[in-house]
């Protein structure tokens, strides 16, 4: 009898991916024993409703370029093909559907995403969809299962801290640099970059 599939999920605005993004699924899928790692850009992330956010053409091109030929890595548009405000509960319950109740679904998080769970729509159903993977960031403070629990009684079980590589990367500081013309180069997969400059993202 074949064992239930475990499978990672990775959202994100993604604007634009970068080699952070892709070390904290490295890292979730090495620790957990995933078999692969789904990476979800977002359509319309309501908690940036406030934000410009560059075409999601555009972002799940990047993301589709950062995977490819990483082995068990890869991108679903079903946030972006899904009209409406963009909420992880909703995306989880249509995976669920689509991958059936024998997979485990491991709800990649890094530790800073998880301290605001409390903001996220319907955080207490997410338990009943996926486990939830904390990775450790820079500069957030390890969540402790007991004490997230004390918030969350669901997520007892459900919860695994996983740790992180220390990359201290943002899309906010390589929008500046691309806007500046700096070198991103080691910031962003290569064929990232290439997407970036040959398209003249972020130069504003």
């Amino acid at each position: 009898m074949k064992a239930p599939s475990r499978i990672g999920i990775l959202g994100g605005t993604f604007d634009p991916i970068h080699c952070g993004h892709l070390a904290v699924a490295d890292a979730a899928r090495d620790a957990l024993g995933l078999e692969r790692v789904i990476l979800i850009p977002a359509g319309r992330p309501w908690l940036k409703a406030d934000q410009s956010v560059t075409d999601a053409a555009h972002r799940l091109a990047m993301a589709r370029l950062a995977v490819d030929g990483r082995r068990g890595f890869e991108v679903s548009s079903i946030e972006i093909d899904r009209p409406g405000p963009t909420y992880t509960v909703d995306t989880l319950a249509e995976l669920r559907r689509e991958l059936g109740e024998d997979a485990t679904l491991h709800l990649i998080l890094g530790m800073d995403s998880v301290r605001e769970l409390r903001r996220w729509r319907q955080p207490e159903r997410l338990f009943d969809l996926c486990h939830i993977a904390a990775v450790s960031r820079p500069g957030a403070r390890d969540v402790s299962p007991d004490e997230f629990a004390r918030e969350f009684p669901a997520s007892v079980g459900r919860l695994s801290v996983v740790r992180g590589p220390m990359l201290d990367i943002s899309a906010t500081d390589i929008r500046r640099r691309a806007a500046a013309g700096d070198s991103i180069a080691v910031l962003v997969p290569p064929a990232v970059e290439w997407y970036i400059v040959k398209n003249g993202l972020y130069l504003g």
